[in-house]
Protein backbone atom coordinates (compact mmCIF):
# COMPACT_ATOMS: atom_id res chain seq x y z
CA UNK A 1 0.00 0.00 0.00
CA UNK A 2 3.08 2.21 0.89
CA UNK A 3 3.62 2.05 -3.04
CA UNK A 4 0.67 3.74 -4.07
CA UNK A 5 0.55 6.08 -2.08
CA UNK A 6 2.69 9.06 -4.06
CA UNK A 7 0.57 7.77 -6.80
CA UNK A 8 -2.61 8.87 -5.14
CA UNK A 9 -1.31 12.06 -3.82
CA UNK A 10 -0.26 13.39 -7.60
CA UNK A 11 -3.55 11.88 -8.55
CA UNK A 12 -5.08 13.89 -5.96
CA UNK A 13 -3.24 17.23 -6.84
CA UNK A 14 -3.18 16.93 -10.88
CA UNK A 15 -6.66 16.77 -10.40
CA UNK A 16 -7.65 19.73 -8.23
CA UNK A 17 -4.74 21.63 -10.50
CA UNK A 18 -7.08 20.41 -13.95
CA UNK A 19 -10.29 21.47 -12.02
CA UNK A 20 -9.01 25.50 -11.62
CA UNK A 21 -7.61 25.41 -14.97
CA UNK A 22 -10.95 25.75 -16.27
CA UNK A 23 -12.25 28.29 -14.07
CA UNK A 24 -13.03 32.17 -14.66
CA UNK A 25 -10.57 34.20 -11.98
CA UNK A 26 -12.72 37.22 -12.97
CA UNK A 27 -16.18 35.91 -12.48
CA UNK A 28 -16.75 35.80 -8.44
CA UNK A 29 -19.87 34.31 -6.86
CA UNK A 30 -21.62 36.76 -5.18
CA UNK A 31 -23.32 36.00 -1.98
CA UNK A 32 -25.65 39.37 -2.62
CA UNK A 33 -27.13 38.45 -5.74
CA UNK A 34 -30.87 37.83 -5.24
CA UNK A 35 -30.84 39.90 -2.01
CA UNK A 36 -31.41 43.23 -0.79
CA UNK A 37 -29.52 46.29 -0.98
CA UNK A 38 -28.02 46.91 2.21
CA UNK A 39 -30.37 50.01 3.35
CA UNK A 40 -27.56 52.22 5.48
CA UNK A 41 -27.10 56.23 6.14
CA UNK A 42 -24.99 57.36 3.30
CA UNK A 43 -23.90 61.13 3.01
CA UNK A 44 -23.86 62.51 -0.64
CA UNK A 45 -20.67 63.30 -2.30
CA UNK A 46 -21.37 66.96 -3.04
CA UNK A 47 -24.10 68.15 -0.50
CA UNK A 48 -22.98 65.78 2.21
CA UNK A 49 -26.60 65.55 2.86
CA UNK A 50 -27.40 62.24 4.95
CA UNK A 51 -30.10 59.82 3.06
CA UNK A 52 -30.62 56.20 2.98
CA UNK A 53 -29.72 54.08 0.06
CA UNK A 54 -33.33 52.45 -0.39
CA UNK A 55 -34.27 56.61 -1.14
CA UNK A 56 -31.95 56.23 -3.92
CA UNK A 57 -33.16 52.91 -5.56
CA UNK A 58 -36.42 52.95 -4.79
CA UNK A 59 -38.77 52.21 -8.11
CA UNK A 60 -35.43 52.15 -10.29
CA UNK A 61 -33.55 49.92 -11.92
CA UNK A 62 -29.98 51.32 -11.20
CA UNK A 63 -26.16 50.26 -12.29
CA UNK A 64 -24.01 51.57 -8.68
CA UNK A 65 -20.39 51.54 -9.47
CA UNK A 66 -17.55 51.70 -6.92
CA UNK A 67 -15.01 53.90 -7.74
CA UNK A 68 -11.79 55.81 -6.17
CA UNK A 69 -9.39 58.66 -7.29
CA UNK A 70 -6.44 56.30 -6.84
CA UNK A 71 -8.06 53.55 -8.80
CA UNK A 72 -6.09 52.82 -11.98
CA UNK A 73 -8.44 50.62 -13.46
CA UNK A 74 -11.27 52.84 -12.57
CA UNK A 75 -10.11 55.64 -14.72
CA UNK A 76 -9.21 53.33 -17.56
CA UNK A 77 -13.21 52.23 -17.08
CA UNK A 78 -14.39 55.78 -16.67
CA UNK A 79 -14.95 56.74 -20.93
CA UNK A 80 -17.11 53.38 -20.54
CA UNK A 81 -19.44 55.09 -18.00
CA UNK A 82 -19.31 58.52 -19.35
CA UNK A 83 -20.59 56.79 -22.40
CA UNK A 84 -23.16 54.38 -20.80
CA UNK A 85 -25.03 57.90 -19.14
CA UNK A 86 -25.02 59.41 -22.41
CA UNK A 87 -26.73 56.67 -24.43
CA UNK A 88 -28.92 54.33 -21.60
CA UNK A 89 -31.70 55.54 -19.64
CA UNK A 90 -30.43 53.42 -16.12
CA UNK A 91 -29.97 55.76 -13.07
CA UNK A 92 -26.32 55.64 -12.04
CA UNK A 93 -25.31 55.87 -8.49
CA UNK A 94 -21.61 55.68 -7.69
CA UNK A 95 -19.68 55.17 -4.70
CA UNK A 96 -16.47 57.31 -4.04
CA UNK A 97 -14.82 54.31 -1.96
CA UNK A 98 -12.21 55.11 0.43
CA UNK A 99 -11.13 58.38 -1.17
CA UNK A 100 -10.83 61.82 -0.35
CA UNK A 101 -13.50 64.32 -1.60
CA UNK A 102 -10.93 66.75 -2.78
CA UNK A 103 -9.35 63.77 -4.86
CA UNK A 104 -12.67 62.59 -6.27
CA UNK A 105 -13.89 66.04 -7.24
CA UNK A 106 -10.11 66.37 -8.87
CA UNK A 107 -11.16 62.91 -10.79
CA UNK A 108 -14.44 63.79 -12.05
CA UNK A 109 -13.77 67.46 -12.82
CA UNK A 110 -10.92 66.08 -15.13
CA UNK A 111 -12.65 62.78 -16.94
CA UNK A 112 -16.27 64.08 -16.13
CA UNK A 113 -19.13 63.01 -13.94
CA UNK A 114 -21.46 60.48 -15.36
CA UNK A 115 -23.16 59.49 -12.05
CA UNK A 116 -26.64 60.72 -11.21
CA UNK A 117 -25.73 61.21 -7.31
CA UNK A 118 -22.42 59.65 -5.65
CA UNK A 119 -22.15 58.48 -2.00
CA UNK A 120 -19.26 59.32 -0.38
CA UNK A 121 -18.26 56.19 1.17
CA UNK A 122 -14.99 57.36 3.21
CA UNK A 123 -14.66 55.06 5.31
CA UNK A 124 -15.83 51.73 3.64
CA UNK A 125 -18.80 51.34 5.57
CA UNK A 126 -21.20 50.61 2.74
CA UNK A 127 -18.08 48.93 0.54
CA UNK A 128 -17.97 46.59 3.97
CA UNK A 129 -21.93 45.97 3.84
CA UNK A 130 -21.42 45.41 -0.39
CA UNK A 131 -18.50 42.92 0.38
CA UNK A 132 -16.37 45.03 -1.64
CA UNK A 133 -12.32 44.24 -1.65
CA UNK A 134 -11.36 46.09 -4.83
CA UNK A 135 -12.35 48.77 -6.68
CA UNK A 136 -14.12 48.83 -9.39
CA UNK A 137 -16.95 47.01 -8.62
CA UNK A 138 -20.62 47.22 -10.60
CA UNK A 139 -23.56 46.12 -9.47
CA UNK A 140 -27.02 46.06 -11.40
CA UNK A 141 -30.13 46.78 -8.50
CA UNK A 142 -33.56 46.23 -10.15
CA UNK A 143 -36.55 48.81 -9.19
CA UNK A 144 -37.26 46.85 -6.00
CA UNK A 145 -33.95 47.27 -4.44
CA UNK A 146 -32.61 43.53 -5.35
CA UNK A 147 -28.77 43.15 -6.56
CA UNK A 148 -28.76 40.70 -9.73
CA UNK A 149 -25.64 41.31 -11.05
CA UNK A 150 -21.92 41.70 -9.64
CA UNK A 151 -18.80 42.80 -11.66
CA UNK A 152 -15.54 42.99 -9.89
CA UNK A 153 -13.17 44.74 -11.94
CA UNK A 154 -13.47 47.28 -15.13
CA UNK A 155 -16.80 47.27 -17.28
CA UNK A 156 -15.83 46.98 -21.41
CA UNK A 157 -18.14 47.72 -24.35
CA UNK A 158 -18.14 43.55 -24.59
CA UNK A 159 -19.32 42.78 -20.88
CA UNK A 160 -21.72 45.69 -21.26
CA UNK A 161 -23.35 44.27 -24.27
CA UNK A 162 -23.45 40.66 -23.78
CA UNK A 163 -24.30 40.54 -20.15
CA UNK A 164 -25.44 43.95 -18.45
CA UNK A 165 -27.91 45.72 -21.09
CA UNK A 166 -30.06 42.53 -21.90
CA UNK A 167 -30.17 42.16 -18.08
CA UNK A 168 -31.43 45.89 -17.77
CA UNK A 169 -33.70 45.17 -20.46
CA UNK A 170 -35.33 42.50 -18.65
CA UNK A 171 -35.63 44.15 -15.67
CA UNK A 172 -37.23 46.86 -17.45
CA UNK A 173 -39.97 44.28 -18.59
CA UNK A 174 -40.03 42.81 -15.43
CA UNK A 175 -41.12 46.22 -14.07
CA UNK A 176 -43.66 46.94 -16.50
CA UNK A 177 -45.61 43.98 -16.54
CA UNK A 178 -45.61 44.11 -12.46
CA UNK A 179 -47.05 47.46 -12.17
Amino acid sequence: MGKFLPLVIFIALAWFLFDGLGRDTKKLPSPLIGKSFPNIEVEDFSTKEKYTTHSLLKDNITLVNVWASWCVTCRAEHQMLINISKNNSVQMLGVNYKDTRKEGEFFLNRLGNPYDKIIFDQIGKLGLELGVYATPETFIVDSQGIIQFKRVGQLTPEIWKTQILPLIQQLKISAKTNI
